[in-house]
């Protein structure tokens, strides 16, 4: 008496968990905003195909970030200081997403591929110091509009990140210097005579 209902039940669990296991997905790609341009979606009928980015007009690309701060040059020389904060922020933000990814696959093949490690290393280094120099040109537009509130912070990102003894950290602590937020020089001026 038992026996019909228990293959009866197993039968219905049988379909209801091929319902669940069989059951088509519906994915939907999302185009990401990347500035400009839009992002192409993946093909849901052919997601296999993958589109390159385009160095030359993507803008996360070394060379989009430096369109961002060709642009950026404009508006300065125009006096237009809002739109170079605008394109001076954007153009840190991809100099530094660049650095970051850079850094993550060095760090994902090294002791795996060390000639494919050094290769991202070495762009990851070179994206931050073109993010340095972006931050830089920020902090000096941010000093041209009476804001050093807004510039000191990026003079101190920058000498941490580039150390006071290179160049562009010795800029960013001459800017601080002459901003009054330091009160000591650096480099030390060479005394005029020698002790005895």
């Amino acid at each position: 008496m038992l026996r019909p209902f228990y293959i009866t039940g197993l039968a219905s669990l049988s379909l209801l968990t091929a319902a669940i296991v069989y059951k088509p997905v519906s994915v939907q790609a999302q185009a990401l905003p990347t500035g400009p341009e839009q992002a192409q979606p993946i093909d849901p009928n052919d997601p296999n195909v993958v589109r390159p980015v385009t160095q030359e007009s993507g803008f996360l690309s070394v060379q989009g970030g430096q369109r961002l701060m060709q642009e950026a040059n404009g508006a300065v020389s125009a006096q237009n200081y809002t739109a170079a904060v605008k394109k001076l922020q954007e153009a840190r933000q991809v100099f530094n997403q660049l650095s970051n990814f850079y850094q993550d696959l060095a760090g994902s093949f090294s002791a795996i591929d060390n000639r494919v490690a050094d290769s991202q290393r070495r762009k990851a280094l070179e994206t931050a110091q073109m993010r340095d120099e972006a931050t830089y040109q920020l902090a000096l537009v941010h000093r041209a509009q009476k804001q050093p509130e807004l510039a000191v912070p990026l003079l101190v990102q920058i000498v941490r990140s580039q150390q006071p003894t290179r160049d562009l950290g010795k800029k960013a602590y001459q800017q601080l210097f002459e901003l009054g937020f330091v009160d000591t020089p650096f480099p030390q001026a060479e005394q005029s005579s020698a002790t005895p």
